[in-house]
């Protein structure tokens, strides 16, 4: 659509075909290779099978979050099960450390803002009579603020070093970081409902979603606007089920090309030629 009216548009839209956005690379590679060398703004979008077709999430401010994730082991000292006394169970460690880590978004985080903290994997032992030496957790954090995500990961540390302390066992932690938050530029949200307006189709302020998106790596480069595109999907993301009303494709390419083109006409006025 937007080559059949290339002749209108006044400036040069580039089209990113990104890989790896699952494990948060992909953005960070084309901002290495140059793709937004040049560029004034950037939009992008994220199906929601909760959304009816025709219906688009824009917002300005935080729409995603961002995802840390950690890696716990905990040291102990294989014994007998039978004489639990004369070893250091890590296991019992571990599950200390899962429930005292539930206090932090309860107790460490305004009740005005939100966090996740999930321990998502716990792998330790090999049988049924014999107390391990080691136990791993795996899991994730979710913020929105970047002030609350490194109060969440300061006493997230805190906690899991106290816990190994008090329990005599070694305890180390290792953190995988992840993509900051989604923070749509409140402007370019603007600009947007007003183009989906104009097209007829319905606009509305999405609820913010604690997954995370590497979107939000071009948008520490560049001011950027994510949306989620309704696809009338009776399954969330990621489920085995998962499906999409395709009429959804048309109504994201009309969107996108009218924005693209209203966006120029902006960067014009302002003195930009490019998206």
């Amino acid at each position: 659509m937007l080559k059949e009216q290339e002749h209108e548009l006044r400036g040069t839209v580039r089209l990113l075909f990104q890989p790896a956005e699952e494990k948060a690379q992909g953005a960070q590679q084309l901002i290495k290779a140059g793709a937004l060398n040049g560029v004034q703004a950037i939009f992008g979008m994220h199906n929601k099978p909760d959304l009816p077709v025709g219906t688009i999430g824009i917002t300005g401010g935080p729409l995603m979050a961002a995802a840390d994730g950690f890696i716990i082991e905990v040291e102990g000292l294989e014994s007998h099960a039978a004489v639990p006394d004369a070893g250091l169970d890590p296991i019992v460690t571990a599950a200390h450390i899962v429930t005292a880590l539930q206090s932090i978004v309860s107790r460490n985080v305004s009740p005005l803002q939100s966090a996740v903290v999930s321990v998502t994997q716990i792998h330790s032992g090999t049988t049924w009579n014999i107390i391990p030496g080691k136990a791993v957790l795996e899991g994730t954090i979710r913020t929105f603020d970047e002030h609350v995500r490194l109060r969440v990961l300061e006493r997230f540390q805190q906690v899991v070093e106290g816990v190994g302390v008090a329990f005599g066992a070694q305890v180390s932690l290792r953190w995988i970081e992840g993509p900051p938050p989604v923070v749509n530029d409140e402007a370019w949200a603007s600009v947007a409902k007003q183009t989906a307006d104009e097209l007829g189709f319905q606009s509305l302020e999405p609820v913010p979603s604690p997954a995370g998106e590497d979107f939000a790596f071009y948008q520490r480069v560049i001011p950027g606007l994510f949306v989620f595109m309704g696809t009338a999907g009776s399954r969330e993301w990621h489920h085995p089920a998962f499906d999409l009303d395709e009429q959804a494709l048309p109504v994201s390419v009309a969107f996108f090309s009218a924005l693209a083109k209203q966006a120029l006409e902006r960067l014009e006025e302002a003195g930009g030629n490019s998206i």
